[in-house]
């Protein structure tokens, strides 16, 4: 995945056929991409402070993970007991389990701790070539506890050597408390949490679950147009149980994205074709649910550009890792390594407006990227089911070592 220009997002046919410049030469200052090309084209090595010889190498640029709910207090092991015994995810919500469970356990951790265990996670994603990452608030609920996570995500963008997009998910789930007056939770969204969060400047999207059970069609258009008065662009989980009408929606707003689409049918699939929103599959989080894999083939047959994400969070997708996420799109989703590769770089820093600095090798991005080991290519990636292919991690030019602990 490397130009001597920046690379559109891939669409269709495009995800298949991704640029790469063999036998080249890459040349590295400040941390960004000065130069690249064949090493026909090599400058002279001799004035340079450092210069590696990687013949027999593959370097492909760090992933990029569109949707992730990184900052959570403890994982919830024992509702995936109640999966394998037959509780649907509905259920488990009803009985104030789920992100409900989430957000009483993340009320009552101290923003230090919970900043301290985010960060673990983190430095853990970045061992596995996490190079930028959106992650999204949803696990608190009240004003306090949605600052909170949003707070920890503006720190964590200050010590992380990537870059991190925060998406406010205020409108998760219904607290129980307002169960029987839901619009007095949406009125403490609209008027109470989206105006600290614009004046801090603590998001950049707002995110709503559109989904039978969780946030109407109109709760959820009533929630995107006052965020955007405060300037924050829309994104949308949907269809990940239900037809509910979301994907209409996220193109009335202009939404970057419409994410989960384990449940799509033709018309859908045609609508997001024709549109600007850039389909996000979370085939981690269908698998560890056991539900049938959003039809990623089919969205690419119809010369849609997709992305591809972890959904890292402590209920239905316990894992960050994107080398997991490789295996399983090729595995699951019957995806070739190239496409999987266009969906979880390029078109994934389009997803989140970071197309000038990551997703691909070009001059003027940062030096971001993952070394494979010699003479292993991009098939062995899925083929492993690991991340062992990888020899050394870059971020922004400075070497990422594996066994440091943060």
């Amino acid at each position: 995945m490397a130009s001597q220009e920046n690379i559109p997002l891939l669409k269709g046919e495009a995800m298949q056929n991704i640029p790469c410049i063999e036998n080249a030469f890459m040349l590295i200052e400040q941390g960004k991409i000065k130069s690249l090309g064949p090493m026909t084209e090599c400058p002279d090595p001799k004035p340079f402070h450092q210069v590696q010889d990687l013949q027999d190498h593959v370097i492909i640029p760090s992933f990029v993970d569109a949707h992730t709910h990184l900052v959570f207090a403890a994982t919830r092991e024992e509702e995936f007991v109640d999966r394998i015994k037959g509780l649907s995810y509905q259920e488990i919500a009803a009985k104030g389990g789920g992100i409900l469970n989430s957000a009483a356990k993340l009320s009552q951790m101290s923003e230090e701790n919970l900043y301290e265990l985010s960060a673990n996670k983190l430095h853990q994603l970045a061992c596995l070539g996490t190079g930028a990452i959106e992650m999204k608030s949803g696990y608190g609920l009240s004003l306090e506890s949605e600052l909170k996570i949003l707070r920890i995500h503006k720190k964590l963008a200050q010590h992380y050597p990537g870059a991190i997009r925060s998406t406010f998910l205020g409108a998760h789930a219904i607290p129980l408390q307002y169960r029987d007056r839901r619009e007095d939770y949406i009125r403490i969204i609209t008027d109470e949490m989206l105006p600290v969060i614009a004046q801090e400047k603590l998001a950049d999207y707002c995110d709503v679950f559109c989904e039978k059970g969780f946030f109407s069609l109109e709760e959820t258009d009533l929630i995107l147009s006052k965020a955007s008065q405060y300037g924050l662009k829309a994104r949308i989980h949907s269809n990940q149980f239900t037809h509910c009408g979301g994907i209409e929606l996220a193109l009335r707003h202009k939404a970057l994205s419409v994410d989960h689409l384990e449940v799509l049918n033709e018309t859908e699939i045609q609508t997001l074709a024709q549109s600007n929103t850039i389909p996000i599959l979370l085939p981690i989080a269908a698998f560890f649910m056991n539900q049938h894999q959003g039809p990623a083939k089919q969205l690419i047959d119809n010369q849609c550009g997709i992305a591809l994400a972890t959904d890292f969070n402590p209920g239905t997708a316990h894992s960050g890792s994107m080398p997991f996420l490789f295996s399983l799109a090729c595995i699951a989703m019957r995806l070739t390594p190239e496409q999987v590769l266009s969906a979880t770089t390029v078109n994934a820093a389009y997803s989140l407006e970071l197309e000038d600095q990551y997703g691909s090798l070009c001059p003027g991005k940062w030096a971001s990227f993952i070394i494979l080991q010699a003479h292993r290519d991009l098939a062995f990636i899925p083929y492993s089911m690991s991340d062992s292919w990888i020899q050394k991690i870059y971020y922004q030019g400075n070497v990422n070592d594996r066994t440091q602990k943060k």
